[in-house]
């Protein structure tokens, strides 16, 4: 029988592991959990790394390095200041990683009843345990059902106008590419949530997600594989985005509502 992801009960297995971090990553995996520590202090609650690096799929200088901080109190704009000077400082002091991206919230939040199933779910079955004690403790165990689906990415339709804005701001090919990216990523996980409930099963690698996608929607396959591969190797190219924010994303947005409805706005 097929993993998909999850255990002998139907509930998700936490990806990622330090033990999975590959050689090449060792370094600036070490550098961030000394460099959190030294920058928060007792602020701190716990650190967790997620994406390619714990899954032990980074590829050197093309994957970014992406991390999940909690603190004890709802982050200040001091926090926000040390978060953004952290960042920039692993980017450049490590070719290994292609950028940092670095989610900051307070525990309390993370555990909250309306984070339950996004928060909560991206932190116990998503992220890798860094430093301090795991908030995973304190939350429930998971499984692929309409619920969560709507709680993670049914809130497409509220972001396409961001997009839209972002979009026709951009003049700069490396803008383009960095839209690109984002935007083909969150629509190939979006696809996949979208599927996620009938496939029974969680993959976080986005070829796989593309085309468990089109096994449901063949007649929009060929796109979510193209945006896969965008997400993977970006483009400086307008009208991709174009594509994205009148086409995929649109029909994406819609079909998700009729099916799980709209996310609970926050």
């Amino acid at each position: 029988m097929e993993h998909r992801g999850l255990d002998a009960y139907g509930y998700f297995e936490r990806e990622g592991s330090l033990g999975q971090v590959q050689d090449g990553f060792k370094a600036v995996v070490a550098a961030t959990r000394e460099r959190i520590a030294e920058a928060y202090g007792r602020r701190l609650h716990s650190a967790y790394l997620y994406g390619s690096v714990p899954r032990g799929t980074a590829r050197p200088g093309r994957s970014g390095l992406d991390l999940l901080i909690a603190l004890h109190h709802e982050p200040a704009h001091e926090d926000r200041d040390t978060a953004e000077v952290l960042a920039r400082g692993l980017d450049e002091d490590f070719a290994e990683i292609d950028g940092v991206g670095l989610l900051l919230y307070g525990k309390d939040t993370l555990l909250s009843e309306q984070e339950r199933f996004d928060l909560g779910w991206f932190l116990a079955c998503l992220c890798t345990p860094l430093l301090g004690a795991d908030l995973a403790e304190h939350l429930p165990r998971y499984r692929p059902d309409s619920l969560l689906a709507r709680e993670t990415n049914g809130d497409l339709a509220d972001v396409l106008p961001t997009w839209r804005a972002r979009a026709q701001a951009a003049s700069a090919p490396d803008e383009y590419r960095k839209l690109s990216r984002d935007f083909a990523r969150r629509l190939v996980r979006t696809g996949f949530t979208l599927v996620m409930p009938r496939w029974g099963g969680w993959t976080s690698d986005l070829a796989e997600s593309a085309e468990v996608f089109g096994t449901y929607y063949p007649e929009r396959a060929a796109q979510m594989r193209a945006a896969a591969a965008v997400a993977l190797d970006p483009v400086a190219d307008p009208a991709v985005l174009r594509g994205y924010i009148q086409d995929l994303g649109p029909w994406l947005a819609d079909e998700y509502t009729a099916r799980h409805g709209r996310k609970t706005r926050r």
